[in-house]
C-alpha cells in the first residue's frame, strides 16, 4: 500500500527553522544586551569612582595651595626678618670701619707717601694725595690690593707730576695721585682674612715638605 503525504511537510519545515532561527536572534539580542549594559554600569561604575578621586585630589590640591601660599608668605618673613637682623648687625660693625680704615691705612703707606684728602662714599674711598714718585704710588696700590683684608680692587684714577718747594731755589718733583679702594665690612674682612690663612696653610705644606726633602738629601 502507497502512502502519499499530501500536507505542506516543506513549509512546516521552513517555518519551524525561521521560528528557531527568530529565538536564536531574540536570544542573542537579549544576551548581548544585557552584556552591553553590565559593561555600561561597569563603566559607570569606573567613572564614578575616578570622578570620586579627582574631586578628592581637587580638595588637597586646594589645601596644599593654601598650606604653600602659607609657607611662602612665611619665607618672605623670614627672609625680612634677617635682612634687617643682617642690617642691624651691619650698622653695628660700621661703627668700627672709621678706626680700622685709619688705622689699616696708616700701615699700608708705604714711605714716601703722603695722604692730604680722603672721602668716603658708602664703602668707596677716595684717596688723594702725595708720592716722591710713581713707584711709591705702586706700591701703595699693591699693598692695598694684597697686604690686607680690610681694602678691596684699589683702582688708580689720576696720577700727575707735580713739584714742592722745599726752599726758596729748590724744588722737587712728586707725583700726585688719586686712588679708590672698596673699603670691606667687618664679616666680608673676616671671611678673607679667614681664607688667606688657609691659603696660607695650603701653600705651606709644600714648602715644608721641599725642607724635609732638602735635609735628608743632606744628611
Amino acid at each position: 500500500m502507497i502512502l502519499i503525504n499530501l500536507l505542506p511537510h516543506r513549509e512546516a519545515a521552513r517555518k519551524r527553522r525561521r521560528d528557531v532561527f527568530n529565538i536564536s536572534l531574540g536570544t542573542a539580542a537579549l544576551v548581548g544586551g544585557l552584556i552591553a549594559g553590565a559593561i555600561f554600569l561597569w563603566y559607570q561604575t569606573q567613572i564614578s569612582s575616578q570622578q570620586g578621586k579627582n574631586l578628592m585630589l581637587t580638595n588637597e590640591i586646594k589645601r596644599l595651595e593654601v598650606q604653600i601660599k602659607d609657607i611662602a608668605s612665611l619665607e618672605a618673613e623670614i627672609a625680612g626678618l634677617r635682612a634687617r637682623q643682617q642690617a642691624v648687625e651691619d650698622l653695628q660693625a660700621d661703627r668700627n670701619i672709621p678706626v680700622h680704615l685709619l688705622t689699616e691705612l696708616v700701615k699700608q703707606l708705604p714711605d714716601g707717601v703722603y695722604v692730604s684728602n680722603m672721602k668716603q662714599d658708602n664703602q668707596l674711598v677716595t684717596l688723594t694725595g702725595v708720592a716722591q714718585s710713581n713707584e711709591r704710588v705702586s706700591e701703595l696700590l699693591r699693598n692695598l690690593a694684597n697686604n690686607t683684608p680690610w681694602f678691596t680692587k684699589p683702582e688708580l684714577i689720576e696720577i700727575t707730576a707735580g713739584s714742592v718747594a722745599l726752599s726758596a731755589r729748590e724744588q722737587k718733583r712728586v707725583s700726585n695721585f688719586t686712588i679708590r679702594v672698596k673699603l670691606m665690612r667687618a664679616s666680608e674682612a673676616e671671611k678673607a682674612a679667614q681664607a688667606a690663612a688657609a691659603g696660607g696653610v695650603v701653600a705651606a705644606i709644600p714648602v715644608a715638605a721641599v725642607a724635609a726633602a732638602s735635609a735628608s738629601v743632606k744628611k
